[in-house]
């Protein structure tokens, strides 16, 4: 065994030696370059032979401070894939990675298994055909530093064909350099105890021949990968204390590497497979394919993330933009006063029904464009002018509806009044209360809803319903609390008036519906909805018109007609809104001032050049559909007291306006950790590091963090 090790490290220090000379770039594609690493596909020869293997592999130039991940990545991370297709004369297809030593990185109370520098990663590509061929790949990779960056590229690379073998190529020195690093399969019989005891058994194992060990599984989810590893060697025998968890699975060996470490610093990895025997413990020469390690919360963890969902969906009800529904549930409850308490149960498990239904929904919308490849937060949906004037819409027909315009009979499907009876209303309400509530950020839903995202899709969607949970909680604890509901006021004529007041802040939301929508899509649209309001008004005052005449005279043609011109009056605003959507944006208002003039647009440049320079800067991102944003701005950041301060310090003030997609900051805010807006973020002078604030802003809070 000395001989083995010793052999290792005479040919990993030859190799290492060839690794240092500076590569040509021959048979290199085109950089995918990024400001975190310099992504290239390589092949070990410029040109190809009739049926060759050929070697193939993505290089990962890092930028110091960056890594990316092994085949399990650790606590956290993501395995990087790389699929390669030959096309031409000679083809072939391959996506199995031979993954070298990886580093091992603890930082916070977590372990990952990382490259960094200058990584390749190879596979194996046999060629089929005589001639020349061109390689296509796609790859997808991880880099880590403060902030994790999901990366990915495209890669092409064409070869000519060799009249013969094609001899070793410009880039061979690559491979065999990571050659170096491979792990080779283990000459000792392993097996691992139940108490987590790992023994390897063989000759060449000793004090003399090996100063230190460590195992790195193959997968997540088998051992406590930070817990210390303690290491024995005697007499042929070396053991490594592990510790299992609890949620291992026993069924199948331990599979992984150990790394041995001479006593010249040289790393060994071998592959073992040990089952959990006394004696004769398979041994296998060979790692999965792929092992897939998702970096997702412990089960520990899940519980934090739902319960942050549940208090952020509490929270929630406190929102300015969910209080004209729930203002009219209030109306809702006022008129059970006196009712039955199973009315009130009724009423509350219809509305949680439609709370968490709608919850659901939008999460699987957002977790499915997330599979998909886009960048969907929280409030994704305002981004589009037509939902934001469909939604306009819809709460101005309600808000007529409660004014007495019209009526909608309670006994029907699509009853929208909040004083009808029957069950549809409770779910529609509790539908609306999402809709409206989803441009509004509260506490923890931040975490909630970045695990929803990062996470398996079940579990995401465990998320959104107990936020959902969370929305609904304080109606369902007035409905089903005895004390609670006998207290309400019995039902009588003041209902009459109360009922026309809540129409008011449904109208004072439309106003800022409108205004979000001119933001998005410019001045002139405003004169689409806005025509649109008065069309719909037309239609709910002319179907209002044939219902109060059927009650005075019946009458079924004048009632049909009134309903047809209703219909054709909506018709014509969902065409003109259709077609208004189809056509370019007009110069959108998206121009951001204050009375000092002193905020900037965001931009990754703007940010970098003065955080060079070491100015203090302060980030700001908001949009214009977000409630919790415009209030933090009216309340804590356009004061006199903060705009002085941020003046007398210096303080570069640079906003990122999210009203419409903006891809550069859905990044920032990934790299944050969050889904959706507001976040602000300050960076102290002279490159200090950067402070996060609450998403619930004062001015003292400001003043606070900026030192003055």
């Amino acid at each position: 065994m000395r001989r083995v090790l010793s052999l290792l490290a005479l040919l990993a220090v030859g190799i290492c030696g060839l690794g240092t000379s500076e590569p040509s770039f021959a048979a290199e594609s085109p950089a995918v370059a990024s400001a975190n690493d310099t992504a290239t596909l390589v092949t070990d020869r410029d040109a190809v032979g009739p049926d060759q293997k050929l070697r193939v592999g993505l290089r990962l130039q890092l930028k110091p401070g960056w890594h990316t991940y092994w085949v399990n990545p650790g606590d956290a991370g993501d395995t990087p894939t790389l699929d390669v297709t030959a096309q031409g004369n000679a083809t072939g297809k391959t996506s199995t990675i031979h993954w070298p030593m990886p580093v091992r990185l603890s930082e916070g109370g977590l372990m990952s298994y990382a490259y960094v520098g200058d990584v390749l990663l190879p596979v194996d590509l046999a060629l089929q055909g005589t001639g020349p061929t061109t390689l296509h790949a796609h790859a997808e990779w991880l880099v880590c530093a403060e902030v994790c960056i999901p990366e990915s590229g495209d890669f092409t690379l064409s070869l000519p064909a060799a009249e013969g073998a094609a001899p070793a190529g410009a880039q061979a020195g690559l491979f065999q350099a990571v050659d170096a690093k491979m792990p080779i399969p283990s000459p000792f019989k392993a097996e691992v105890s139940a108490d987590g005891l790992l023994t390897l058994e063989g000759k060449g194992l000793s004090s003399a021949a090996v100063s230190d060990a460590w195992f790195l599984p193959a997968e997540g989810g088998m051992i406590d990968q930070i817990a210390s590893q303690p290491f024995k060697v005697k007499d042929e025998r070396l053991s490594l204390q592990l510790k299992f968890l609890k949620t291992a699975h026993r069924d199948h060996p331990l599979q992984g590497l150990v790394v041995l470490k001479d006593e010249a610093g040289q790393e060994s990895p071998i592959e073992i497979s040990a089952s959990q025997m006394v004696a004769g413990a398979a041994t296998s020469t060979t790692l999965p394919a792929h092992v897939s390690a998702d970096a997702i919360p412990t089960g520990a963890g899940w519980l934090r993330v739902l319960a942050f969902a549940f208090v952020g969906g509490l929270i929630l009800n406190l929102m300015p933009c969910v209080f004209p529904v729930l203002a009219m549930k209030a109306l809702s409850l006022a008129r059970m006063g006196g009712v039955g308490r199973s009315v009130h149960l009724q009423s509350a498990f219809f509305y949680t029904l439609g709370v968490t239904g709608a919850f659901a929904a939008l999460g699987i919308v957002m977790i499915g464009l997330r599979i998909a490849g886009s960048a969907a937060g929280w409030g994704f949906q305002f981004q589009s002018a037509g939902f934001v004037v469909g939604v306009c819409w819809l709460l101005f027909g309600m808000a007529l509806n409660l004014l007495g315009v019209f009526e909608i009979s309670a006994g029907r499907l699509a009853q929208l009044h909040p004083h009808g009876a029957g069950h549809a209303g409770d779910m529609l309400t509790g539908l609306l209360a999402v809709i409206v509530a989803t441009p509004c950020t509260a506490p923890f839903m931040g975490v909630a809803i970045a695990g929803a995202l990062g996470g398996p899709p079940l579990m995401g969607l465990l998320v959104f319903l107990s936020m959902g949970l969370g929305l609904a909680a304080p109606y369902v604890l007035v409905a089903s609390v005895p004390g609670l509901a006998s207290r309400m006021p019995k039902p009588g004529a003041w209902m009459g008036v109360l009922k026309q007041a809540l129409a008011f802040p449904l109208l004072a939301t439309c106003v800022w519906l409108l205004w979000v929508a001119t933001i998005e899509r410019g001045t002139n649209f405003v004169v689409v909805a806005g025509g649109g309001l008065v069309l719909l008004g037309f239609a709910a005052w002319i179907y209002g018109m044939g219902q109060h005449r059927a009650m005075r005279e019946g009458g079924r043609g004048t009632v049909l007609f009134c309903r047809v011109v209703a219909v054709l009056c909506m018709v014509v605003c969902g065409g003109v809104l259709a077609r208004s959507l189809a056509e370019p944006v007009s110069a959108a208002s998206t121009t951001m001032t204050s009375a000092d003039n002193l905020i900037q647009p965001f931009s990754d440049k703007t940010l970098a050049d003065l955080r060079a320079d070491g100015k203090p800067v302060f980030v700001d991102m908001t949009a214009s559909w977000c409630i919790t944003c415009m209030v933090n701005e009216r309340v804590a950041l356009d004061t006199a007291s903060v705009r002085q301060a941020f003046s007398e310090r210096h303080v570069a003030y640079l906003k990122g306006d999210w009203t419409n997609r903006d891809a550069g900051i859905s990044a920032y805010l990934k790299e944050h950790g969050r889904d959706g807006v507001p976040l602000y973020v300050y960076y102290p002078p002279k490159h200090g590091a950067e402070v996060v604030l609450p998403q619930i802003l004062t001015p003292g809070m400001v003043l606070d963090i900026i030192g003055h």
